[in-house]
């Protein structure tokens, strides 16, 4: 989920949790080689496309570490979707969560998913955070390290255990020596300076945020640094700030298997379109069977049991691929048919360059940010503990985030973001969320004093608003466009149902449930 570097207090009292506002002055963007001024505009260009005739695109240089604004510099990429009417309610800056996910694209999607009337007070903002996509430098530590097949997840041998763990530490290895100079920098506080920098360069005394999944701990933090910069705020699909990364990567792994389930039982319901069975176990004992399979003989060689996991896991953030993955499901099992689990395995589960990216970010954030077990007997134990109640992916996840057991730089504490000094943040979750459980937005709700909760009861996707769910929609509609929140007496403070299952496809798009695959296809998985 995430990470952190650059250090702001002393070790007492980031040990402590502690975190002291940075001032005005420390906030704004740092100056580049010595004697030269910072950076306090930015240049827009027209970058517009297909889908978003409006966007514009400029890029910002801060400092790469901002305790010494007169070093090295970097380059943020930024995009705009610029407020349309006369009186404008300031910057509103948008990002995808990751850490890693690319915000340029979210700006548009953003801008263009608002009601016209509330996008048009706002200059939507998306930028990639540093080491991100357009941003440079880039990171990609190691060129298709997800290319197939992979060693199986599950550490059925000592063989199978240690070739993952090569594997691991082979990445970690590499990320050190291509990007020695970067890593310490690589993380939330530093993401969070450059934001008050693009606040800075855009003229602005206050920003709006409008986070997802990672976006929601790096609003979080934004907000404990520079709570007198804060206007309005949206954290949508949150993650829990006090299990930063360690803990949240286990909890994490549970929600995933009982998200599986939930799929299962899907498939089960609609036994027949896709023959698996009406019993819930049956079609469970069928995928795990198909894994196995795998195991011993990967699909046209692409295919193996970790790309099974990596083809299934997305169904855990938006139940709109769920039929497209039964299908695929099916066909291999019924009928020894591997084309589609093929297709959905490139639709869903293969790593381009950019994912190469996002990885390489990830693991450079998440193992900066906190501390993470350093004896891998520490995390053979807890995995095998959580395997045994949530089989699905636990194992997958551990290898992703295994890099961190042996990561090159030093690690920092996570923040505490308890904060009774900024106005109302209005918070967004799902019960049934996979890769931010509930417990994580009832936790942020506690820590921010004075906000708001808005929770889709029995929703089990990942990043609820903006999908089709107008209870939702309306809070956040609301809330942009006078700053005036729900206020409930119990855990939430107001509660919408949630949106209806998909149904089996009758055609051959790529389905979607009555939200839409729009805003999952800009969201980072992993969180």
């Amino acid at each position: 989920m995430k990470k952190r570097a650059v250090a702001l207090c002393g070790a007492a009292a980031l040990a402590a949790g502690a975190v002291t506002p940075v001032t005005a002055a420390a906030g704004t963007p740092g100056s580049g080689p010595a004697g030269s001024a910072p950076q306090t505009s930015v240049t827009w260009k027209k970058c517009a496309t297909d889908a978003y005739p409006t966007l514009q695109c400029a890029s910002l240089k801060v400092p790469l570490d901002h305790d010494d604004p007169g070093g090295r510099r970097i380059t943020l990429a930024l995009s705009r979707v610029p407020h349309t009417a006369k009186k404008s309610q300031g910057p509103l800056l948008v990002n995808p969560g990751g850490p890693g996910g690319s915000g340029l694209t979210l700006a548009g999607f953003v801008a263009s998913s608002l009601p016209k009337k509330v996008a048009a007070q706002y200059d939507v903002i998306g930028f990639d955070p540093r080491g991100v996509g357009k941003s440079t430098p880039a990171l990609d530590c190691v060129p298709g390290h997800f290319d197939p097949v992979r060693p199986p997840s599950v550490p059925t041998t000592q063989a199978i255990e240690k070739a993952n763990l090569d594997r691991a530490a082979s990445f970690a290895r590499a990320c050190g020596e291509k990007y020695a100079d970067v890593l310490p920098y690589m993380d939330t506080v530093s993401s969070v300076r450059d934001m008050d920098a693009i606040r800075a360069a855009l003229g602005a005394s206050k920003i709006n945020y409008f986070g997802y999944s990672y976006g929601t701990y790096l609003g979080a933090v934004y907000a404990k640094y520079f709570p007198q910069r804060v206007r309005r705020f949206v954290l949508d699909s949150i993650v829990d700030p006090t299990g930063v990364w360690y803990r949240d990567n286990m909890t994490q792994d549970v929600a995933f298997n009982a998200r599986h389930q939930a799929f299962l039982a899907w498939v089960a319901k609609h036994d027949a379109t896709y023959g698996l069975g009406k019993d819930p176990a049956r079609v469970e004992a069928a995928w795990y069977a198909m894994r196995d399979a795998l195991t011993k003989k990967p699909a046209q060689g692409k295919v193996g049991a970790g790309e099974l996991e990596d083809t299934f896991l997305p169904g855990g953030y938006f139940d709109g691929y769920w039929p497209f993955l039964a299908e695929a499901f099916a066909a291999y099992t019924n009928k020894k048919d591997s084309d589609p689990l093929v297709e959905a395995y490139e639709n869903f589960g293969a790593v381009d360059a950019a994912g190469d990216n996002g990885y390489s970010v990830y693991t450079a954030v998440q193992c900066r940010d906190a501390r993470w077990p350093r004896n891998w007997n520490h995390w053979r134990a807890d995995n095998r503990r959580v395997h045994e109640k949530a089989p699905f992916s636990t194992w997958n996840n551990a290898w992703y985030n295994a890099p961190c057991a042996s990561w090159p730089t030093r690690p920092k504490y996570p923040t505490n973001v308890v904060n009774h000094s900024v106005p109302p943040v209005l918070l967004f979750q799902a019960t049934d969320d996979a890769a931010t459980p509930y417990e994580g937005g009832v936790e942020m709700h506690r820590l921010l004093r004075g906000s708001s909760l808005v929770v889709e009861q029995g929703g089990g996707n990942h990043g609820i608003t903006l999908s089709g769910n107008d209870c939702l929609d309306d809070h956040l509609s609301a809330y942009l466009a006078t700053g005036k929140v729900p206020r409930g007496s119990g855990e939430a403070d107001a509660v919408c149902k949630r949106l209806p299952e998909p149904k089996p496809r009758t055609t051959k798009a790529l389905p979607q449930s009555s939200g839409g695959a729009g805003l999952h296809g800009l969201l980072g998985f992993r969180g």
